[in-house]
This record gives structure tokens, C-alpha cells and sequence, in this order.
């Protein structure tokens, strides 16, 4: 089980730390990095199906995908940071021992097939998330930050396992496969089972800066050292989504009301993707536009996951064109990993030079930094979804699947707010 090996390559981390002379520890960058290659290695070449705990985490070819993903994105954080580390913050056993503790936690919870494993699961990369956030300790953005972000995920946290104790007592289980069997029983759930499923997805909605749940974001983002706000922006992000994935699959569909949580989550698509993306455009640090445009695409994947089925107008369900919605949701969220990591590989290439993370301060980067410059634009263009680039091939594929679920007038909404964007 890779996740095994992940947590133990964090021991190793912070037991060799101690024994490294002070000048030598910022070697522990490649040493995390050629682990978290092996394990890569290993585990793409080890996909099988199957579960562990009695079906407490499943183990298919979607865990495999963020498995894999997870370990990818963690790589090319963990050799970013190095510089970033060594110049800045210092402390580089415990940062990157507490890095690769989250990396567990996200795939954890991508395997996660029951309540409290993923609680569990997604407390483990939270904690590490809260320590990381105000690692700088001496930066007060950071301390500001990382306080916000603590007080608020406890918050949420306490809504989740509230949420999930009202579901446990109403439905006598946690696993969400039994949750959608018990659910076709009910043909008008309780108020108390949905008041439980209302804490459940506020709580996870803070997780992915879902509006109106996003506030922390911002100033998480900002100060957060550099390659923490990238693992923030793309892997705990990606965890929390594929959660949500698996709990809508295996619990929601095939439940009755498939037409009001699906309603609940495009009114939440909508808003998260329009306020996202016009809070970006006014926004003049570069940390906080990505915080803003990350909320702007967590709302196009929100979109998808309301389009996993079609509600018929003769009230039938159909999943016919399920696995469209699916695909485009996966290649999504590839082509926006992929190009967040550029932004801020280059966004950290621009600070280690000049210090600065304003906007103002990339003016004459073309002149300083001409590769620099190229990747920072191309992945800000990809952001945008202007043609030719992987974020317009991305959301063309996914806006055409949620259309052809007949959501026409939330792709019309999409679309309009990547204009804007």
C-alpha cells in the first residue's frame, strides 16, 4: 500500500534530519524527492483492485489516478521549495517531514469509502496543511494566515463530524454505498438527515473554498510560503474533491432526490465560479489572484459534479452520459495541476530574484527573466482558457459534457465567467 510507504518516507525525512550537520539539510529536498519518485514508480506500476478494513478505503483505477497525481504534484513541490526553504524559512526536516505527512492524508482520503476514514483521513492533512500555512513564523502575513486558517478548519471540521454523527444515528451507517441503499428507503428524508447532509457538505465546502465558504483563502494563500500555497491550491484541493466525488457516486446517485442535491450544487457552481473569478480581476497580489482563481475553478469542477446525472423532465434519471462528465472532470483537474504548478514554479523563480509576489513587481520580468516570463504568461493564459492552451482544451471538454446533461444555461454562466477571468 503506497500510503504506507509515504508515511514512513516522513519519518525517514525527520529522522535523518537529526543527524545532518545545519549546512547539509537542505539536501533533504532530494532525498524526499527521490523517495517520492520510487514510490511514483511503484505505485504506477502496482494498480490493483481491491479494499483493506473491511472495505474501510478501495483501492480502483480512480484511486490509482490521484494517487498517482498526489505523488506527482508533492515532487515537483518538495524540488521547488529547496531554494525557497533554504533562503527563507529555514527548518527543512520538519517542513519537509510535515509535507510528505499531508501527501499520506490526501491519498488517504481519495481511498476513503466510509465517513469517518475520510474525517480521519482529511484531519491528517489538515493538521499538517495548519502547521505548514504559518510555518514562517517570523512573517505576520503568515502568522495572520495561518490563524485564520486554523480557527476556520476546526470550525468546519466540527461541522463535518456533526454532520456525520446526525447521518450515523439516522441511517444506522457511515459507509457510502450503505448510505445510498438506505437512502432509496426514504422517499422524504427527515429534517434531522438533512440537517446532518447540509453540515456535511459546509464543512467540506470550506475544505474547497467553495463560496460562500472561501474567505480563509485569501489570506491562507498570501501567507503561506511560496510551495505550501501551491500544494494548498492544488493537492488539497484535488483530496477534498475526490471525496466529494466517491460520496456523490456511491451515496447520491443512486438515492431518491437526485433533482435537490443536484440543485443545491449548481447554485453553488454558479456562485463560486462568478465570484472567484470577478474577485480575481481587482486583486494586486499575485498569491491572492491565484487564491481567487483557484475558487473560480473549483466552481467549473462543482459544475461537473452536478452533471454526474441528468434529471429528465418526465422526472426519470439517466447516467448515460455520466462518464463525459467524468472524464472532463479528470482532465480538468490535470490540465489546471499542471499549469498551476508553471505559474508558481515561475512565481517562485520571480521571488527568489527580487523578494517581491506584487504584481507590480513583475514589471521587466521579460527583460530579467525572458524563460521566466514565457511560462509565467503561457500559464496564465492556460488559467484564462484562451485557445491553443491545455486550460482551454480542458474546460471545452467539460463545458460540453455538463451541456450535454442539459445544463446549458450554467455552461452559458461558465463560459461567461472565463471571459471575464
Amino acid at each position: 500500500m503506497p500510503e504506507f510507504l509515504v508515511a514512513g518516507l516522513a519519518f525517514l525525512v525527520l529522522g535523518v534530519d537529526l543527524f545532518l550537520k545545519e549546512e547539509q539539510k537542505h539536501n533533504l529536498a532530494w532525498l524526499t524527492a527521490f523517495c517520492l519518485v520510487g514510490i511514483l514508480v511503484f505505485t504506477a506500476l502496482n494498480v490493483r483492485n481491491g479494499q483493506l478494513y473491511d472495505g474501510l478505503l478501495v483501492f480502483d483505477n480512480y484511486t490509482a489516478f490521484f494517487r498517482v497525481m498526489f505523488l506527482a504534484v508533492s515532487i515537483v513541490v518538495v524540488l521547488m521549495s529547496r531554494d525557497y526553504v533554504r533562503a527563507n524559512i529555514g527548518y527543512p526536516g520538519e517542513y519537509y517531514g510535515i509535507l510528505v505527512f499531508t501527501v499520506t492524508g490526501a491519498m488517504l482520503l481519495a481511498s476513503s469509502a466510509e465517513l469517518l476514514t475520510a474525517y480521519i483521513s482529511l484531519e491528517l492533512l489538515s493538521f499538517g496543511l495548519y502547521v505548514l500555512v504559518s510555518y514562517d513564523r517570523y512573517n505576520p502575513k503568515s502568522n495572520e494566515g495561518g490563524t485564520k486558517y486554523i480557527l476556520l478548519g476546526a470550525f468546519s471540521s466540527a461541522l463535518i463530524l456533526f454532520g456525520i454523527s446526525q447521518i450515523y444515528g439516522l441511517l444506522g451507517t457511515t459507509r457510502f454505498e450503505e448510505i445510498g441503499y438506505e437512502l432509496t428507503a426514504f422517499s422524504d428524508p427527515s429534517m434531522g438527515l438533512v440537517i446532518g447532509f447540509v453540515l456535511l457538505i459546509s464543512g467540506l465546502g470550506f475544505k474547497l473554498a467553495i463560496v460562500p465558504f472561501h474567505m480563509w483563502a485569501p489570506d491562507a494563500y498570501e501567507g503561506a510560503p511560496f510551495p505550501v500555497t501551491a500544494w494548498l491550491s492544488i493537492g488539497s484541493k484535488a483530496a477534498a474533491l475526490a471525496l466529494v466525488l466517491r460520496l456523490l457516486v456511491d451515496g447520491f446517485v443512486p438515492a431518491p432526490g437526485v433533482d435537490d442535491w443536484q440543485l443545491v450544487l449548481v447554485v453553488l457552481a454558479a456562485l463560486t465560479m462568478v465570484i472567484g473569478n470577478l474577485s480575481a480581476l481587482v486583486q494586486k497580489n499575485v498569491r491572492r489572484l491565484l487564491a481567487y482563481s483557484s475558487i473560480g475553478h473549483v466552481g467549473y469542477l462543482l459544475m461537473g459534479a452536478a452533471a454526474l446525472v441528468s434529471v429528465r423532465e418526465d422526472g426519470t434519471i439517466s447516467t448515460a452520459m455520466s462518464h463525459l462528465v467524468t472524464n472532463g472532470i479528470i482532465f480538468h483537474i490535470v490540465a489546471y495541476g499542471v499549469t498551476n504548478l508553471a505559474a508558481f514554479t515561475s512565481l517562485i523563480a520571480v521571488y527568489n530574484h527580487t523578494g517581491r509576489d506584487d504584481i507590480a513587481g513583475l514589471a521587466g520580468l521579460s527583460a530579467r527573466q525572458p524563460l521566466v516570463a514565457l511560462v509565467l504568461v503561457s500559464s496564465m493564459f492556460s488559467l484564462a482558457g484562451l485557445p491553443v492552451f491545455a486550460g482551454f482544451a480542458s474546460k471545452f471538454y467539460l463545458f460540453n459534457a455538463v451541456g450535454a446533461q442539459g445544463l446549458l444555461w450554467l455552461v452559458a454562466l461558465a463560459i461567461l465567467s472565463s471571459l471575464i477571468s
